[in-house]
């Protein structure tokens, strides 16, 4: 079932209830996933929520939205999530298994939210049982996009996209004329460093990194957009999303956030969608496809912000856009490999254990050094993913080493 089918039969079961889960709920895009859901009073019925260790967060959403199932990846906080919903009616449960059986109950719509490749199999979960998947995990299409794509298509499943350069292109790409469209153009802040020369680069703290000067995001998104692989990894996610090919999707730096994408076709127009940044824009988008809803998020007002500027990318000062380019272009395990090597670098950084510089060389080395292959399955994916996680963090170790 295509795009439009799947607006067709939405466009009814809006009309009703609509049963949704939430992977991730405790981090930032689930936080504003319930927010919204709580505006909207009873329009949908919540069947699961999960989070990774955050407890006390995940029990007052429980509390709150009286989901059927509670999972905390954490499996030693499950008797503290236990004791925490004695009463309510809401089943408890812990672990990665439990997490990835919520992925797969059967609901209307899903957030994917859990950051990086421990979204990867809960997210797939929920696309076999042929639900529409929001997705904020951008690693699960970088890590194993054809074997997603594959899954979705077999499961007669829909993908929307929830980054906001993704749902802004999803608003204003024609599915009806590929051929006529010339160019994607995914826009970028340039994060919290987009001036720095590279000495100043080389000194850069963790919590000057996570200090972005226009979205409120996680500690490992904030540091992928000071390093700009975030754009690296939504290049690599919008090749699998637009069927566009990998030389018509481009990248320009938009320090102010207020276009967050553009679709140029091959009559001369191009199509932008345009709003201030805040993640709750995209959220309700995906929440209430094919409809609209009401969302908080502050109003765009161009004669207050009167100037947006625009400029190409710098590959010297940020390498991470040219490894996720030869990744994208080398295919096969390479943008999974690159991914993981990723994952870990950020979270050595963030750890002190390595200098904001080393986070590019780690990725650079371990795609230099682990092998590629094709990738044919979720096997595939999973031991590039291990090679490449076992290669990264001797490469930190040893940088951690030399102090």
């Amino acid at each position: 079932m295509d795009v439009r089918q799947q607006t067709q039969v939405l466009k009814a079961q809006n009309a009703t209830l609509r049963r949704v889960s939430i992977l991730g709920s405790t981090g930032s895009v689930g936080c504003n996933t319930v927010d919204l859901i709580r505006r909207c009073g009873g329009e949908f019925v919540v069947e699961a929520l999960t989070a990774n260790r955050n407890v006390e967060l995940l029990l007052r959403q429980a509390r709150e939205l009286r989901p059927k199932l509670a999972v905390i990846a954490e499996s030693s906080l499950f008797h503290e999530l236990e004791n925490g919903l004695a009463g309510t009616g809401v089943e408890a449960a812990a672990g990665r298994a439990a997490v990835i059986e919520a992925g797969g109950r059967p609901v209307d719509w899903l957030m994917a939210a859990i950051v990086g490749t421990a979204g990867l199999e809960p997210t797939m979960a929920a696309i076999r049982q042929g639900c529409v998947v929001a997705l904020a995990n951008k690693e699960c299409l970088v890590s194993a996009g054809g074997v997603m794509i594959s899954e979705v298509e077999r499961h007669g499943a829909t993908l929307l996209p929830v980054d906001s350069e993704h749902s802004a292109i999803f608003q204003v790409f024609d599915f009806d004329q590929i051929d006529n469209v010339e160019r994607i153009i995914l826009t970028a802040s340039g994060g919290p460093f987009l001036n720095l020369d590279a000495a100043a680069l080389a000194t850069v703290t963790p919590a000057q990194a996570m200090a972005h000067p226009n979205w409120d995001m996680g500690a490992k998104i904030s540091v992928d957009s000071a390093t700009m692989m975030n754009k690296g990894l939504e290049l690599i996610e919008a090749f699998h999303l637009f069927p566009v090919g990998k030389r018509r999707i481009e990248i320009m730096v938009h320090p102010q956030s207020v276009i967050h994408s553009l679709v140029a076709y091959s009559d001369g127009s191009v199509l932008a969608q345009l709003g201030t940044p805040d993640m709750r824009t995209p959220i309700a988008y995906a929440l209430a496809w094919p409809n609209r809803m009401d969302a908080p998020a502050p109003r765009l007002d161009l004669t207050e912000i009167g100037t947006l500027t625009f400029e190409k990318p710098d590959p010297e000062r940020f390498p991470a856009l040219t490894l996720a380019r030869d990744a994208l272009e080398a295919g096969g395990t390479a943008p999974t490999v690159m991914n993981a090597a990723n994952e870990i670098a950020v979270q050595s950084f963030l750890k002190g254990g390595i200098g904001f510089l080393d986070i590019a060389r780690v990725v650079e080395q371990t795609l230099g050094s682990v092998p590629r292959r094709g990738l044919a399955s979720l096997a595939d994916v999973f031991d590039a993913d291990r090679a490449a996680r076992e290669h990264a963090e001797r490469l930190v170790s040893r940088r951690s080493d030399r102090g």
